[in-house]
């Protein structure tokens, strides 16, 4: 039997470490309980084990890490913020870089661009999409541009909720909400990747009282799924990634058609084998399973179960298989719900993780 020298039997020991990171919202204008960002390990036995809590911090309610997984960023809802943190490779600890201005108020969502020197941020309230650059050290710095989502009528905003990358990262989706004076509607952008800056190549309309909030691209890049918040719909989009451009296919509720009440749909996320899309929704509190037609890309409904709390905000796919985690905000747990690789059934396992107020999940 060899044995192996103990520097590299603990190299592989923290390459097997897994880690998991949680925004909580903080606010009592929120009616929230969160304390900040939970950082939780993995156990073998796939319990999540807390070892850090990032507080001082005010709504992170979404998170993302940087190209190279070694950073993270959260913006800091119904504020104007973003903030920095290093994230330590043995431990998946963080420790605070800095924080900027998104240059708008209520950002609620932020990706990072393929060249990792953009942060793309949605300012909700604003009406804004504001580019943030990235240094080699991690920090950010000030807002570089800011791109208005223009209303119906001059002066009014249409409010963006999310800025999604297609796969080649070459595009920017900006699904935006109307409310009271704007277009629900998804823009999509040309992305510069040396100025970071965006040119416009499509807009698409949605139903009047839909209100777009997050889509997601299938691994074809070809097809493209958009959920709705307010009438509580999926839209199917086809994408010419040549063109930059979506043409809207298909639209299905993610309601069951025995349920006459109301709902906000929320959370939208694709399969890794790309045959499945999971949508979120809150005052049902559920999620709802449709499977892809691999060849034309349609939706069919497969299944719909409760999440065992209130507010099913976000949701997510572990890292390895097809489990669904879904942040219940208003009682405190996280889910876990399994995806039947076949059928697309849904099956909670009845495992809850408690944590006050969540909102995003990242592993």
């Amino acid at each position: 039997m060899v044995k192996m020298e103990e520097p590299v039997m603990n190299e592989i020991q923290n390459h097997a470490k897994q880690f998991v990171y949680v925004g909580c919202r903080t606010t009592e204008e929120r009616n929230a309980r969160g304390k900040g960002i939970k950082v939780f390990e993995i156990q073998p036995d796939g319990e999540w084990k807390l070892i850090q809590t990032v507080k001082n911090l005010v709504n992170p309610s979404y998170l993302c890490k940087d190209i190279t997984g070694k950073y993270l960023y959260t913006i800091h809802g119904d504020f104007s913020e973003i903030s920095a943190f290093l994230v330590d490779e043995k431990t998946g600890m963080l420790t605070y870089i800095n924080t900027a201005s998104t240059g708008g108020k209520n950002p609620v969502h932020l990706s990072v661009d393929k060249t990792n020197r953009w942060i793309y941020v949605a300012n909700l309230q604003t009406g804004t999409v504001a580019v943030i650059p990235r240094n080699e050290d991690g920090s950010v710095n000030d807002v570089s541009k800011l791109y208005g989502m223009d209303g119906k009528e001059e002066n009014t905003i249409s409010h963006p909720h999310q800025v999604m990358q297609d796969q080649t990262g070459d595009y920017l989706v900006v699904s935006c909400q109307g409310r009271k004076a704007g277009y629900g509607q998804v823009d999509v952008f040309r992305i510069d990747h040396e100025e970071g800056s965006l040119e416009k190549s499509c807009v698409v309309r949605s139903r009047e009282i839909a209100e777009p909030r997050h889509v997601a691209f299938h691994k074809n890049n070809k097809w493209c799924y958009g959920v709705n918040e307010k009438d509580y719909s999926v839209t199917f989009y086809e994408f010419d990634e040549g063109e930059g451009k979506l043409i809207a296919k298909q639209i299905l509720p993610t309601l069951p058609d025995t349920y006459t009440g109301d709902g906000w749909a929320s959370g939208i996320v694709l399969s890794r084998d790309g045959k499945f899309i999971v949508v979120s929704n809150r005052k049902h509190d559920s999620i709802t399973s449709f499977s892809i037609d691999q060849i034309t890309g349609k939706m069919k409904f497969c299944d719909c179960v409760k999440t065992g709390g209130g507010q099913p905000r976000f949701i997510t796919f572990s890292e390895n298989e097809n489990t669904v985690f879904a942040a219940n905000e208003t009682t405190d747990t996280i889910a876990e719900i399994k995806l039947d690789a076949e059928t697309g059934k849904l099956s909670p396992t009845g495992k809850m993780i408690e944590t006050e107020s969540p909102v995003c999940i990242i592993f």
